[in-house]
Formats: C-alpha cells, structure tokens, sequence
C-alpha cells in the first residue's frame, strides 16, 4: 500500500467501482500522488484531480515515470518563481527562504526550503515558527514534491495541515507564440496592450481576486525588474489582465494574475493576454513560460492546457497548527 513517501510520485490505482453478476468490477487510474490521508488520496491526472477513498482502493502502487525533472531543475524553477514574486520582508535558514508581505497570498507569507538550512530538519521547522510568530502570522511552508518530501513528513508528524495541491506548469514559449496551425475565424478580440506599470483599474481587478491590496501586495507586484502588466480593452473598459516576468537568470516567463472579467469570458480574452505576454518574453530571451494553478480550479487548467503547459511538478502549502 502507499506511504507518505510516495507523495509526488507517480502512482497506478485500481479501484473498486461496483459489482455486476456477483463480479467485482475495477478501474484504474494514473497520475501523480498529491495527498494521502486516513481516508482518501488524491491524484493529478491527465483528465484532472481525481480524490478515490481508500475504502474503494484495491490496489496502489508506485510506477516510474517516464519523464521526471531532476530535483535541480525543481529547485531553479522555484527559486525563478521566488523571484517573480517578491515578498518585500526575507529571511534565510541556510539556503531556506524566509517571505513576509502582510499575510497578502501564501505565496509571498511562506518559507521555501530547498537546498540545506544549515541546521537539523526538527531546529529549522523550529525557527520558521519563530520567524512567522514575530511577525504575528501562521506559519506556512511550501513543500515542493518530491522534492521536500522529507519536510511533508515531518510537518505531518507536527500536525500541519495542508491547502489544496498546487501546479507548477511549463511551456515551451514557442508553443505559445508559434501561429495556430488551422487557420483560425475571425474574432472580436481586442487588442492587448503591456504597461510597465499597473493602472488603477488593473490593480482593483487583483484586488477582487485576492481580497484586497495592501502595501505589501503593491511591493510583490512591482517589485521584479522585468515586470509588464497586460490590459484588454474594449471601449476603455478593461476586460481581461495578466502579469508577466522574467526571471531565473532570464530563462523564464512567469504568468500571474490572469483574470476577465465575468461578463467577458469565453471570448479567448485570456489566450490572447498570454499570447501577448508570450511574446514579451520571449523578446526579452526567455524560452520558457511557467504559472501556478490550484489543481481543483479545472476550468483554468482547461485553459492552459489547451495553450501547452503540463504540470513541471506541484507544491503544497503546509499550515502550522493554531497554537
């Protein structure tokens, strides 16, 4: 049977569905294991999250996958996406990354621990109780997986809970900004212009999203070098945004914030704002793209894809229990 250490690998499940004529009738499923509990474990799967109860779980068993990032282009995609995201308050354990931004996102109020914190695992999970503590927030770690798998574990024995799985998505930019390969009908898609800056307009959209805009929220926003922010206008009116960077020594575009309006959806507003951003980046000499999606938000892994991404790996965010 599955263990915790075989979160983040890539697993085959046969599941029992019903009974016919007296005979037990199965089904198998494989993806990725992204969480395993007492009663359920979830999967990543070509078609989706798929959550089984164990009570319907015949067998499981790990399979090697076919293709796997090694555990350092894991920890340069996370540190690029570090980068992309700038908390304004850092700290470091060792190689660890301590963020601070107001408790605005968890990714931007979460330590990072890739690489070594120069301390014993049980002393560094310590200290990064301490550090959230004297800023008068919880405590949170993104665990990237496998890859922090040691650190899941311990975290599990502390009691942490966990937020819903995360992917970490990749794509060529050439596949982003390569022509269709039909010809594709003519559309009522406007224009879409990059700013260097975000207009009020752009910045009340995130701030719907995200429930609110602090100080803090402005400095993550703004805070990368190489930063453009799409608009989508139709008559002045913004329909659809999205934020661009570039970063991770120049390779990477990182995609955020993508949002339409709701009485503007289904228009391929939003493929055309990364298409836009795609083409940015790519002038600035990245080759690559990357965004983050929760993994139950279907419709927006459905989007993405359409476009080409696929999943690079995926992360929880650990949260320490109240004290």
């Amino acid at each position: 049977m599955l263990r915790q250490q075989d979160v983040g690998h890539r697993i085959v499940v046969r599941r029992i569905v019903g009974i016919r004529e007296g005979r037990t009738l199965f089904s198998d499923a494989l993806g990725e294991l992204v969480e395993l509990s007492e009663t359920h474990i979830t999967l990543s799967t070509d078609a989706g999250p798929l959550r089984v109860p164990v009570a319907e779980v015949h067998r499981a068993k790990r399979v090697p996958p076919a293709r796997r990032p090694t555990a350092a282009a894991v920890v340069a995609l996370e540190l690029a996406a570090d980068e992309a995201w700038p908390a304004p308050v850092r700290g470091r354990l060792g190689d660890w990354r301590l963020r601070w931004a107001d408790g605005w996102t968890g990714r931007a109020n979460s330590a990072l621990p890739v690489g070594d914190p120069d301390r014993p695992l049980p002393a560094a999970l310590d200290a990064v109780q301490r550090w959230y503590a004297e800023r008068g927030g919880p405590a949170l770690v993104n665990t990237p997986l496998p890859l922090a798998a040691p650190v899941g574990a311990e975290l599990d024995a502390r009691g942490w809970t966990s937020r819903p799985p995360v992917l970490v998505q990749t794509v060529p930019l050439r596949t982003l900004t390569a022509p269709p390969a039909t010809a594709a009908p003519a559309t009522d898609v406007p224009p879409v212009t990059l700013a260097d800056a975000p207009a009020d307009d752009w910045l009340a959209i995130a701030a719907g999203r995200k429930g609110g805009l602090p100080d803090a929220a402005r400095q993550v926003l703004t805070g990368t070098p190489r930063v453009r922010f799409a608009e989508l206008r139709e008559d002045g009116r913004l329909l659809a945004v999205g934020r661009g960077t570039v970063t991770g020594e120049g390779r990477w575009l990182g995609v955020s914030l993508l949002e339409t309006v709701p009485q503007a959806r289904r228009r391929g507003l939003a493929v055309a704002v990364v298409r836009a951003l795609a083409g940015w980046g790519a002038g600035e000499g990245a080759t690559h793209a990357f965004l983050q999606v929760e993994q139950s938000n279907t419709g927006a892994v459905a989007l993405y894809r359409g476009l080409g991404f696929t999943t690079h790996h995926t992360y929880l965010t650990r949260v320490a229990p109240a004290a």
